[in-house]
């Protein structure tokens, strides 16, 4: 891969290994484990003498020779994301993301409390449990049926206050 073993290596030389990789696994080189430390070790690279370590007992791949080489260079075919670090905490932007997730879990809990007090009471008389259930449900079903983003995936674009003592 490399002229100069010492050349600090790219993202980009990263991830055709790592497609290389791959390669070397579903045609039946690599173990599973094998490919996972060699993906991890591809990944934490710096220089492409490193790569080309991870790489040596291998043959060589020629990527663009694949079936699916034209999806790979029209970008279709992305490598998946390096792995993440103990305790990482995903913020996804989808319908499903973890800030969804707990508006709905938040309106789930409030509404069942308010059910159990109903029932405790006697469930005597009309579900008033409802007129508090059900406009909050409308409303986040509204901006979730809308694609509105959850309050938390809002306060990254909000400018940051800073404390008497911190220095803009």
């Amino acid at each position: 891969m490399a002229s100069d073993a010492k050349t600090r290596a790219s993202d980009a030389d990263r991830d055709q290994t790592a497609a290389a990789l791959r390669e070397h696994l579903a045609a039946g080189r690599l173990t599973t484990e094998e490919f996972d430390e060699r993906l991890n070790r591809a990944y934490s690279a710096k220089t492409l003498g490193e790569l080309d370590d991870l790489m040596a007992d291998l043959p060589a791949v020629d990527l663009d020779q694949l079936p699916d080489a034209s999806l790979r260079r029209s970008g279709h075919d992305l490598p998946p994301a390096p792995p993440r670090p103990p305790g990482w905490i995903q913020t996804g932007q989808g319908r499903l993301s973890p800030a969804w997730r707990a508006a709905w879990g938040s309106w789930l809990a409030i509404s069942l409390c308010a059910f159990v007090v109903w029932l405790i009471s006697g469930a005597s008389g009309a579900p008033w449990f409802l007129w508090l259930a059900l406009p909050l449900g409308a409303l986040l079903l509204g901006r979730w049926i809308v694609g509105a983003p959850a309050r938390s995936e809002r306060r990254s674009d909000r400018p940051r206050r800073y404390h008497r003592h911190q220095v803009p």
